[in-house]
């Protein structure tokens, strides 16, 4: 039964619209942190580009300071006042010129070292300025310079930078006679105009202070030096992007570069810092990722009214059809869904009001099978019943095998024995019952047993024959003369015997019983006949026949006119079933009143010479009293007159035989003596066949080619795996003399 949706339980809407803006919000999120990261490294590598150039042309800069400064003071010592007054090698006559020296722009520090008395004198314009700390600074551009090589340098005195040049003077011989030395100081206009050349701002930093830049205030100064002082440094040959950092100056925020400023004394507290601020694309970054929000925000909203919208439009024809199946479900198959599309929707309902028209006729045929159908169970209880009597019938004369071999042994040996003729007639006549209780006996069992499907050459005659033997009682209790007219030439069909058996006795107890319900005597007529094709079983009965409404439904399943509880209504439907399995016809024949006509053909199989000698056919040996010179048997039963008929036959036949009653004493008699082949019952008290088997298989395996197992059992699918696998022959009870004899030739002949 349907019901409504409780409250608690979450609608289809719901389902479909927040997995849809779950999935929307997260793109969303993915996308901004995606966009914010490209945004980031963009922003960061321009940073990187525009710092790398900026150090380029800072270093570029510095080195044209120092030409530009080298080139406007390299020749003066050429001069021939000055080499005069170098020549002078006096230090009073070089103060005037020199105190001159600091009156041209960008000097500021001057110093002459003579080559021979060092320095001779040191002006400066800056009277703070320590003379003697600059002489200290300028001693590697001044030592180089006294080789004769103009150098330029880059020293620290104090709190101060210079640029530094040092020009080898000579005499007018040419001679080496000293070095003049200039200082240019590095101050904050100097930051200024690198700033404005490199587009960034700067600090020039020495000894972890800053001496010059371009932004002023305590917060800048310490950025300054703590980038500085970043454990890695970028070379002029190193990734621009290495020592790329991050910084916030006056609320603003910039990328920094740090370097090392050259210096011929290897100083390398000398250095500079450049600043690239990224504000603006900053802030640019900001205003694009709050436009990406907004239109991704907006696009939620827009793309969730649509979803609900169309959800509302599909769950609309899927409430209908849930209120119409409610309704069919409290059994109103009147009940339909409008039709609003033609979409899947409009197709589901359309076959949701078809559905129910199908209902609404099929719920009277419903009624009607249901009163079929308790009817029928009562005919399964039934036919169970007669399924448990067939596994009973099987137990009972498996108990008949073993006197009804002993009855036929005997009395055949009995037969061939010197009595007159009262008495050999008296001897046929027990020979002939004991064989119609064999055939009985075996008839049953290939009817009670239950066969896995096996199709093999087969005589048709032998089944009708087995089939009467079954029946022959109740026919002769019921007054049922039964005729047959079987073509002896009739050729064999390749099929299953059990099932071919299950259609003959289904037909023939089927005419029985039509037969003793009208009348009190009847009569069966069966004939056999071929063609080249076909052979041909007909089977007439001069019952009441088959009503003319019933002859085109007696096949179905469960049609029967028995009461409840006398048939199944299921025999002749499996007999039409079985012979259209095969490649035959089942045909009824009738004339009402007149009695029922059964044709069953079968193909024909054109059998081989292999085929006549496995069917038996091949003529039979004449007997031979003295075939067993020379071999010893040994039989082992727990039926003493089974035994005493087996060893006196094999006596009489030549054959030295001995005999046990138990598996323990036939095992005893294999050890005292060699025997050419052994007989053993399969079931025994104590040691059964297969466990003398076993044991024998232990001590004499060559033997247990010449075992053949006896059994009155119905051969079970065990045992019947264990005979496959070890090849072994087995002879079923109850068995004739010439049958037992037959076997043992086999085993002899093989070994």
């Amino acid at each position: 039964m349907f019901s409504r949706r409780s409250p608690n339980k979450i609608s289809f809407r719901t389902k479909v619209l927040v997995p849809v803006v779950a999935c929307m919000v997260t793109l969303m999120v993915v996308t901004f942190f995606v966009v914010k990261h490209r945004i980031k490294q963009q922003v960061k590598a321009q940073g990187a580009e525009v710092l790398e150039t900026a150090q380029e042309e800072f270093r570029q800069l510095q080195k044209d300071r120092a030409q530009n400064f080298l080139l406007r003071f390299q020749n003066l010592p050429t001069y021939q006042t000055w080499i005069a007054l170098f020549r002078e090698n006096d230090a009073k006559s070089l103060q005037i010129p020199l105190k001159g020296l600091l009156a041209e722009e960008g000097v500021h520090v001057v110093l002459y070292t003579s080559s021979s008395k060092g320095v001779l004198d040191c002006e400066v314009r800056d009277p703070l300025l320590s003379e003697a700390e600059f002489e200290a600074a300028a001693v590697p551009s001044v030592k180089l310079a006294l080789q004769g090589e103009k150098k330029s340098d880059t020293v620290l005195v104090g709190e101060q930078l210079f640029d530094v040049i040092s020009i080898p003077a000579y005499n007018s011989g040419g001679n080496l006679i000293g070095v003049l030395t200039l200082g240019s100081g590095v101050d904050a206009f100097s930051a200024q105009e690198f700033g404005r050349r490199t587009h960034s701002e700067i600090a020039l930093l020495a000894d972890g202070l800053v001496i010059a830049s371009t932004l002023h205030g305590q917060d800048a100064n310490a950025q300054f030096v703590a980038a500085f002082k970043q454990p890695s440094l970028p070379n002029g040959d190193e990734d621009a992007d290495a020592g790329l950092k991050q910084c916030v100056v006056g609320g603003e925020h910039y990328f920094s570069a740090a370097g090392r400023l050259e210096s011929l004394g290897g100083n390398h507290v000398l250095g500079y810092v450049l600043l690239n601020s990224y504000e603006e694309a900053l802030g640019a970054a900001h205003q694009t990722l709050l436009v990406l929000v907004g239109f991704s925000f907006g696009a939620i909203l827009v793309g969730a009214a649509m979803v609900w919208f169309l959800v509302n439009k599909i769950t609309r024809p899927l409430s209908e059809l849930h209120d119409s199946a409610e309704a069919v479900g409290r059994g109103d198959f009147s009940r339909r869904v409008p039709v609003r599309s033609r979409d899947e929707c409009g197709e589901l309902a359309v076959v949701f009001n078809r559905m129910t028209e199908n209902l609404q006729q099929s719920r009277a045929q419903l009624e009607e099978t249901v009163e079929t159908l308790r009817n029928t169970q009562e005919q399964l209880i039934q036919s169970e019943k007669l399924s448990g009597v067939g596994e009973f019938v099987a137990g009972v004369t498996h108990e008949l095998n073993n006197p009804l071999a002993a009855v036929m042994g005997f009395s055949e040996m009995l037969k061939d024995a010197d009595v007159d003729a009262k008495h050999r007639r008296y001897l046929d006549m027990i020979h002939k019952s004991a064989q119609r209780c064999q055939k009985i006996v075996q008839s049953l069992l290939s009817f009670a047993r239950r066969h896995q499907p096996e199709r093999k050459p087969v005589s048709v005659n032998s089944l009708i024959e087995a089939v009467l033997e079954i029946i022959q009682y109740q026919l002769r209790t019921g007054n049922i003369e039964v005729t047959t007219q079987l073509d002896p030439s009739l050729p064999v069909v390749f099929a299953d015997s059990h099932q071919i058996q299950q259609v003959l006795l289904n037909v023939i107890n089927n005419a029985r019983q039509a037969i003793e319900a009208h009348q009190a005597r009847g009569s069966i007529k069966i004939i056999t006949e071929a063609d080249e094709q076909n052979i041909r079983v007909i089977i007439h009965d001069n019952g009441p026949g088959i009503p003319e409404e019933n002859l085109r439904r007696i096949f179905d399943p469960f049609f029967t006119t028995k009461e409840v509880g006398k048939g199944t209504g299921l025999g002749l439907s499996l007999c039409y079933g079985i012979i259209r399995e095969h490649g035959g016809t089942i045909t009824p024949l009738n004339r009402h009143g007149e009695g029922a006509t059964f044709i069953i053909e079968l193909p024909v199989m054109h059998i081989s010479a292999d085929t006549a000698e496995m069917l038996g056919i091949a003529e039979a040996a004449t007997p031979n009293l003295g075939e067993g010179h020379g071999r010893k048997i040994l039989v082992i039963d727990d039926e003493e007159p089974i035994l005493q008929m087996i060893r006196e036959n094999l006596l009489r036949h030549g054959y030295d035989a001995d005999i046990a009653n138990d598996g323990e004493t036939g095992l005893r008699q294999l050890k005292q003596n060699n025997y050419d082949v052994v007989f053993c019952d399969w079931k025994m008290p104590g040691l059964t066949g297969r466990q003398v088997y076993e044991s024998l298989r232990a001590t004499s395996p060559g033997l247990c080619d010449r075992f053949v197992f006896i059994t009155g059992d119905v051969i079970n699918e065990p045992m019947r795996e264990f005979l496959e696998k070890e090849e072994r022959l087995c002879l079923a009870k109850p068995f004739t003399l010439g049958e037992f004899r037959d076997a043992l030739k086999t085993v002899l002949a093989a070994a």
